[in-house]
């Protein structure tokens, strides 16, 4: 079925009436950021492509309409990196960074999505922009509603918010992150990564990494006892090849610095890097319950983790 604004805001009454206020993200907003990201307009939003700079305008000017603080000219940290499959080195590229100070304590909660994807490729079924609604405009567009949440109910932590770029070319984007992070990385409590957050038949989502932090696990446990998605643990054992993913998103640049991650996101689907990756195929009801699911679980590790 193609969404329309019509059934979309219908869905958007229906699935919000449940959930108490004062703990959700803005439902409408999120769907909105979604559809934008993912839209043709933005031709699959390859790194340093006309798509991924409107992309990166869209992030920048939403982070300053919320009022964010950034320790980077314009919210924009500017990377060069190396690929060296093409044999070609790629100038300028950007991650969008914004922060909020948290209310009692200066150790950090740093929530990451990567707002790139492949651009055009071959043609599937006559269509050859890879759209990327579920990677990772659905986790980009939580990024931007969990901003919105923060900015309007101070976290006792403070926060900072990384939409990134060129994550489909080898997690550059979170590389030069961590390599020039306005603070020292040991300040950093938890890395909570979103990377494909907006649909899964079997009504699941993960939260990978709680083998290597298994104190974060009974935190998340009891902050989403009862809720829909169903939270699961898993996909991080050593040694168990592609069902690690460890590596397989931003978090694996936080990881191999020595700090502690969370990465939710869903198991591959039939359109995963396909052109049909598109908006009309993500599940609302799955993805504003997804997001709201991460905002529990950021509130309680907000209030949980040590202040100092």
């Amino acid at each position: 079925m193609q969404l329309t604004f019509k059934t979309i805001f219908t869905c958007i009454l229906f699935f919000t009436l449940p959930i108490a206020k004062a703990q959700t993200v803005d439902n409408e907003k999120l769907l909105l950021h979604l559809e934008y990201l993912a839209s043709d307009e933005l031709k699959g939003r390859e790194t340093l492509s006309e798509g991924n700079i409107a992309a990166q305008k869209y992030l920048v000017n939403y982070f300053s309409t919320l009022g964010l603080e950034t320790h980077y000219p314009d919210f924009q940290q500017k990377f060069s990196f190396e690929n060296r499959r093409e044999k070609k080195t790629y100038q300028d590229a950007i991650n969008v960074v914004g922060f909020i100070g948290g209310k009692s304590s200066r150790k950090l909660i740093v929530i990451t999505a990567h707002y790139d994807h492949v651009g055009i490729g071959k043609k599937h079924s006559g269509d050859s922009i890879y759209n990327g609604a579920d990677d990772n405009a659905s986790g980009t567009a939580t990024l931007l509603a969990l901003a919105e949440y923060f900015s309007k109910n101070r976290p006792e932590h403070s926060m900072i918010f990384a939409s990134l770029d060129a994550e489909e070319m080898g997690l550059q984007g979170a590389k030069a992150l961590v390599l020039d992070f306005p603070f020292p990385l040991d300040q950093i409590l938890v890395n909570v990564n979103m990377d494909m957050v907006s649909r899964n038949d079997e009504g699941e989502i993960y939260a990978s990494g709680t083998h290597q932090n298994p104190n974060l696990k009974p935190i998340l446990e009891k902050a989403t006892n009862g809720l829909t998605p169903k939270l699961m643990f898993g996909h991080d054992l050593p040694n168990t090849g592609s069902d690690n993913w460890t590596q397989s998103s931003d978090h694996g640049a936080f990881y191999d610095k020595g700090v502690p991650h969370i990465y939710f996101g869903v198991e591959d689907h039939k359109d995963y890097h396909k052109p049909s990756d598109e908006f009309k195929n993500i599940q609302p009801e799955f993805f504003f319950n997804a997001a709201n699911l991460i905002l529990k679980s950021i509130l309680a590790l907000d209030r949980e983790l040590p202040k100092e």
